[in-house]
Formats: structure tokens, C-alpha cells, sequence
């Protein structure tokens, strides 16, 4: 450890050289060797600084029966300052019972490349956390005597190679007017479906770049375009329950994302689909077999896996802990890999959320083998070392405003016991008959999920489908049912997973989390799982509206209209 610590001081003793690319990354490197020059003066000093930007270029257009509701261009700049006292052994972001440290707030920052405005900012803000970093260290020396030792003794702050890279999005290229035009188009659709009581197609396009600097000598610019065509449509059953159904597509630039003809269809789909549930039986509490398709089985991944094996929650001694004593043990199926890959840009021609070529750190990207052949090898980690794992292997990562921990990034589920969709199918009849059950389900769609990681809680998921399917195994039609949350605890889920499909689906979105929210995809095959057990989905108290719906046909006639709008 002194061998790091005395690596780390030289490095962030020696002004940084300038490499910088961009009027605003020799702003930043200007302002932080200033800043950093004068505060190792102070006590304590600083061992380490950063300085961090993200710039959000944004086009968002909702529109709902045939009109545009909403439509927003956004260019917002947020800086995030690190300052960290003490040394890598000990410093003011040691996390002690539930108190999460927390001194960079997302401050705002000018458009402008103006010097003189920036490091107006700058400093303010610098001066701001080092106080706050300043006065937990000594508070933390100060308990630290009264507390029991921890059990893991790691670190604060691992070193990291020096980073320099330069590079950019493309600039983002928006047609708003022609946009509005088609989306008043497709959104009218849903105009022919009485159940949708509000319905809507958005498309959002963003353009982020995010600037890198610190003490050490690392100097990154990067970017990304990410587009998303949402299509979303929600009702109430006549026993209160409320539904919807939700698809996307996704692409880097808005001009990939699918043509008009296509779109349409989806809305179509979208539209029968919620007739369909608001007519559908609620659910019934289930235990039984089930396949979950690949869109499902990534959010069943990223939820009762991902989480429990990001690094700083093995350290953390509130959390449950669930694999930190499993390291080179069996955790899932023999025939399951789970690799994390921020590398991977595109599945199949979809882009993924989850891709970046540096984390939040300055720590360049990296394919991550979390369960090899069902064998736990490693966890997710930033720069907070834990016992047996000092370095980051690139999952740093925050959203502005936030500070830096281990998360997820792309995740992949690999198989080497395939087969094909009609074989899964007939796989599941077969248990369905063996376990002597009237029927299995089948899982389409799912909108969301969240799990309970902590020790005080209950070592717990849910995962929210949206579609769900009976299958009964007399070669009856599968049934549409409504209102299903799949719930569970984790070892006892993975040990029930038979099979998976040979194809797998992408399912891209964001992950909220002590560092905010972060792009996310998982990349799964569809599973077959001998035990899956659900609840009935609470349910509103209120009744679908008392009103009847107004015609569509409300037009003003044409020769009328100018006489109106008089």
C-alpha cells in the first residue's frame, strides 16, 4: 500500500502536460492545476482532483392523437468536482455505516468557452468541495477510534493508468419540422383504440460529450449519439387496474430509426395489444415453469445478478453481501456465462446504451468475465478497491451530480445449452405436465424491475412484464392475462434455469442507483426456468373515467375553419 500511495502523490505532485484537444479541456486543465497548486498548501491537502463535464444536446418531440404535446431543445453543461484528502489508504470518501459521502452537486457551467466565466465556476465550486472533503477526513479521523475495524481493510482509491484520448460524436443532425409532421401522423393511430386514454409517440435524440481532467495527467474527450422512438399507450380495466403496453427502437443517429410504414405498424400492435388486456383475466398467485423471452431474461439478469456483483456493495457492510464470499464458486448453471462489455457498441445492428470507451474515472473500457461456465470470477469495479480485487476494471460510473461507484454496463448472458425457440416451447410443456400444472406462463414483454440489496431489507426482486401469457399444455391458444409481477430472491432463482434459446434480444435503458441513473442495456437469451413464482399487481382504486370518450371526428370542416379561427 505505501508503495501506491507514494506512486500516487509523485503522479499528482507534477503539473499535468497539455494535450488538450478542445478550448475547454485547457480551461479545465488551467483552473485545476491552479486550484490544486494552491490547496496542497492547505490542511488537509489534496492528494487528488478531477474535473469532469458533461454536455447534453438534446431533441425531444411527444405528440398524442394526431398533435404535437411537447417538443424541447436542450444544451446543458454540468461539472463535477473530485477532490480527495488524506491519501489512497484513507480518505474523505470512506463510506462508514449509511452515511454515503457526497460533495459534487452537478453545478452548471456556461455554453461558452469563455475563460473567464468557466473558471469563475470553477473555483466557487472547487473551494466548496474541498471544504466539505476537508471536514469529513477530519471527522473520520476523529470517530475513527470509536468504531469496530471493518472487515474488509481495502483502500479508498486505487491507482489507474495515466489516460489520454481525444474524441467526438458526430454532430447531431435533428429535422424537428419534419419529425412533428410524422408524428402527428402516427400518433392519430391510436385515435381508433377507445381503450388508450392517453397514448403517446416520442422520439428523443441526444448528443453527449463528456470532458475528463485530472491531477494524474488524464485528459479524455469523448461522445456518443443515442436515438429512441417510444411508443407508449396506457389504460384502465374496468376493475381498476391499470396497463399499458411500451415499445421502442433505438439508434445512434435519428435518421437510422425505422421509416413511417413501420413505426405504424408497431402503433397498431401497441394499440390491439391493450384492447386485448383491458378484456384479459387478472392473474392469479403462481408458482409453476415459465420461459421468459430475451428482453425479460435481461432485466431478470441485470436486476437479481448485476446489482449483487457491482464491487463497492461487497464492501459495504448494510449490504447483503449476497456473492462477496463466492469469488471461484459455483453461482449459476454450468452452462451460463455472464460477461460485462462497455466495448460492444451494437447487437445485431441495435445500438447499446451501455458502451462508452472511458467510465467516469478515466478508466479505459473493458470486457469483464463476471461467471465464467457458472463459476463467479470477479466483480464490477471502479477505483474504490475491496479484498482481493484492487484494481477498477472500467465500471465507474455516475450520472452528473452524483459521486462514482461501480454499476453495470452492457450485460451479456451466454449459453452452451441452446435450443430452438419450438424446442424451448415443447421443453416447457413437457414440465408443465410433469409437475402435473394446469399451465406454464411465457413472459414477452417487461417494463422495468427493482431489487432490495441491503442486509436490513429482504434479499428480494420484482421484475414488472407488461405482456404475459398462459400456456397450457393440452395445445389449447396461449391466454393473454394482466396484472403479473414476477417476484423472488436470487440464489434460489438461478438454481431453477433449464435452458435458453439460441437467439438472443436486446433490451436497452437506464439504471437508477446510489450514482444516479446510467445507461444500461442487457443482452439475453430467452430462458426456461423450472420455477417462477408471481403476485397479482396492485391494483387503483379508481374505476376507468365515468365520461364516454369524444368522437374522434371533431373536426371543423374545412370551409368552416377560417370562419372560426376569426
Amino acid at each position: 500500500m505505501r508503495t501506491i500511495i507514494a506512486f500516487l502523490i509523485t503522479a499528482c505532485s507534477v503539473s499535468p502536460t497539455v494535450f488538450a484537444q478542445s478550448p475547454l479541456t485547457k480551461i479545465l486543465l488551467d483552473e485545476l492545476t491552479r486550484n490544486f497548486t494552491a490547496l496542497k498548501q492547505a490542511d488537509p491537502p489534496p492528494y487528488f482532483m478531477g474535473y469532469a463535464v458533461t454536455e447534453t444536446e438534446s431533441d425531444v418531440i411527444q405528440a398524442s392523437s394526431g398533435s404535437v404535446d411537447t417538443e424541447n431543445h436542450g444544451d446543458m453543461r454540468e461539472l463535477d468536482v473530485t477532490v480527495r484528502t488524506g491519501d489512497p489508504s484513507f480518505d474523505n470518501y470512506r463510506r462508514v455505516g449509511n452515511d454515503y459521502p457526497r460533495f459534487t452537486t452537478g453545478a452548471l457551467l456556461p455554453l461558452d468557452d469563455n475563460p473567464v466565466a468557466l473558471k469563475r465556476v470553477l473555483w466557487l465550486n472547487t473551494d466548496r468541495v474541498y471544504r466539505g472533503a476537508a471536514r469529513r477526513l477530519i471527522q473520520l479521523k476523529t470517530d475513527e477510534k470509536l468504531r469496530a475495524a471493518p472487515q474488509d481493510a481495502s483502500g479508498d482509491f486505487s491507482p489507474a493508468p495515466v489516460q489520454v484520448s481525444f474524441t467526438s460524436a458526430p454532430k447531431l443532425k435533428f429535422n424537428q419540422a419534419d419529425w412533428e409532421g410524422r408524428l402527428k401522423k402516427l400518433s392519430a393511430e391510436f385515435n381508433n383504440y377507445p381503450g388508450a386514454l392517453n397514448a403517446e409517440v416520442t422520439v428523443e435524440a441526444q448528443r453527449i460529450s463528456k470532458t475528463l481532467v485530472t491531477t494524474e495527467g488524464t485528459q479524455i474527450e469523448q461522445g456518443r449519439l443515442f436515438s429512441r422512438l417510444l411508443i407508449t399507450a396506457n389504460g384502465k380495466a374496468a376493475d381498476g387496474m391499470d396497463l399499458s403496453t411500451m415499445e421502442t427502437f433505438e439508434a445512434d443517429d435519428p435518421s437510422k430509426l425505422p421509416k413511417d410504414a413501420e413505426i405504424l405498424a408497431t402503433v397498431k400492435k401497441s394499440g390491439e395489444l391493450l384492447e386485448n388486456l383491458l378484456k384479459a383475466q387478472p392473474a392469479d398467485p403462481f408458482v409453476g415453469p415459465a420461459i421468459l423471452s430475451g428482453r425479460a431474461a435481461g432485466v431478470f439478469f441485470h436486476e437479481i445478478f448485476g446489482h449483487r456483483v457491482e464491487g463497492h456493495r461487497q464492501k459495504d457492510e448494510n449490504e447483503g453481501q449476497t456473492f462477496t464470499k463466492s469469488v471461484n464458486m459455483p453461482v449459476l448453471p454450468d452452462f451460463l456465462s455472464v460477461i460485462f462489455d462497455p466495448t460492444v457498441k451494437e447487437y445485431n445492428g441495435i445500438p447499446l446504451n451501455g458502451s462508452y470507451e472511458f467510465d467516469d474515472e478515466g478508466v479505459k473500457a473493458q470486457r469483464v468475465t463476471l461467471v465464467d461456465k457458472g463459476i463467479l470470477k470477479t466483480f464490477l469495479m471502479s477505483r474504490s478497491p475491496i479484498a482481493g480485487f484492487p484494481q477498477s476494471n472500467g465500471h465507474g460510473r455516475r450520472q452528473p451530480g452524483y459521486e462514482i461507484v461501480s454499476r453495470q454496463s452492457n450485460l451479456f448472458v451466454e449459453s452452451t445449452n441452446k435450443v430452438s425457440d419450438a424446442q424451448l416451447r415443447q421443453m416447457l410443456i413437457d414440465e408443465i405436465k410433469r409437475q402435473g400444472k394446469p399451465y406454464g406462463l411465457y413472459f414477452d414483454q417487461v417494463t422495468s424491475g427493482y431489487t432490495t440489496t441491503q442486509r436490513a431489507g429482504l434479499q428480494a426482486f420484482t421484475v414488472v412484464p407488461l405482456t404475459v401469457y398462459k400456456v397450457y399444455p393440452d395445445g389449447r391458444p396461449d391466454e393473454l392475462i394482466r396484472g403479473v409481477d414476477i417476484v423472488g430472491t436470487p440464489l434460489a432463482s438461478f438454481a431453477k434455469i433449464m435452458a435458453t434459446s439460441d437467439k438472443s434480444e436486446v433490451f436497452n435503458g437506464y439504471c437508477g442507483a446510489e450514482s444516479g441513473y446510467v445507461p444500461v442495456a442487457a443482452i439475453s437469451p430467452a430462458l426456461l426456468v423450472r420455477e417462477i413464482e408471481v403476485q397479482r399487481k396492485e391494483r387503483s382504486q379508481d374505476r376507468p373515467p365515468y365520461l364516454t370518450r369524444p368522437s374522434v371526428d371533431v373536426r371543423i370542416p374545412s370551409a368552416r375553419r377560417d370562419e372560426a379561427q376569426q
